[in-house]
């Protein structure tokens, strides 16, 4: 195996490492040396804090149109747990309802468990967990721990999306299912007995509205789940917004923008009597 496998690695601090049914194990090859950590081979707490950040190029068009400020973006991202590339791509921890990290979407496209298994020849038959992202917030906001107080829980797909309406609509927990194929009845069990919303991102054929409409009822009868799909996109989006598949920020920022071009229009016709 190759010096730099994680086989040799583990060897070089002591642990024997290995894979054992899909399961990563390991043991002191010395029980009484402590010099053996996974904790930045496999995604962990450690892992997140290393990779922290709280400025992001994503939220700056809407800092920039007053709809977010600097301070929410940076408690956003604390309540996130957000992290950053060496590049500076933003890095979406998919952190579950136990604080366990499970995996890390970076930007729109990469997952974190993709570049460790492309790095590692013994991580190749992990096969990574996914939750919900901002699950974490289950355990972490403090609303969520009392009995007579359940906030509203909003799904949309873009994590991208949910930190931005976090700050927007901060009397919900707003969460992201990240990419649509990853999605089964397991993802919710963790919300069993709440309230959940959830915003499908819009396209042509209502694809997005369709699958999670059939999901829902499922999903009621599952775990309990109050669940509802929202139509809004559906009903009110253009078709040339369908065509782009856009989402609710989308709806809502695109909105916000006619609605200040009407205004400024307005104004002008004042300007000229």
């Amino acid at each position: 195996m190759d010096k730099t496998s994680l086989k040799a690695a583990g060897m070089a601090v002591g642990v024997d490492i290995r894979m054992v049914e899909g399961r990563l194990e390991c043991e002191p090859i010395d029980p009484d040396d402590p010099r053996y950590s996974l904790d930045f081979v496999m995604p962990s707490m450690r892992m997140v804090e290393a990779c922290r950040a709280d400025d992001f190029v994503f939220c700056q068009p809407y800092i920039d149109a007053g709809m977010m400020t600097v301070d929410q973006m940076h408690r956003a991202a604390v309540r996130y747990q957000l992290g950053q590339t060496r590049s500076g791509v933003p890095m979406f921890w998919m952190i579950d309802e136990w604080q366990e990290p499970l995996d890390a979407h970076i930007g729109a496209d990469g997952w974190l468990s993709t570049l460790l298994k492309a790095r590692e020849p013994l991580l190749r038959a992990w096969h990574p967990r996914h939750c919900l992202f901002g699950l974490h917030l289950l355990m972490d906001d403090v609303r969520c721990m009392r009995a007579d107080v359940k906030p509203l829980v909003c799904i949309v797909e873009s994590e991208a999306s949910a930190v931005v309406l976090s700050a927007l609509f901060p009397e919900f927990l707003w969460m992201a299912y990240a990419e649509l194929s990853f999605v089964t009845a397991d993802l919710f069990a963790p919300l069993a007995g709440r309230k959940v919303v959830i915003y499908p991102r819009t396209d042509p054929g209502m694809a997005g509205y369709l699958f999670f409409d059939e999901l829902a009822e499922s999903l009621r009868r599952q775990y309990g789940i109050r669940i509802s799909v929202d139509a809004l996109l559906e009903e009110h989006a253009s078709d040339e917004q369908k065509s782009r598949c856009i989402d609710l920020l989308d709806f809502i920022c695109e909105g916000r923008m006619k609605s200040d071009e009407g205004r400024k229009t307005k104004d002008e016709g004042r300007n000229h009597l």
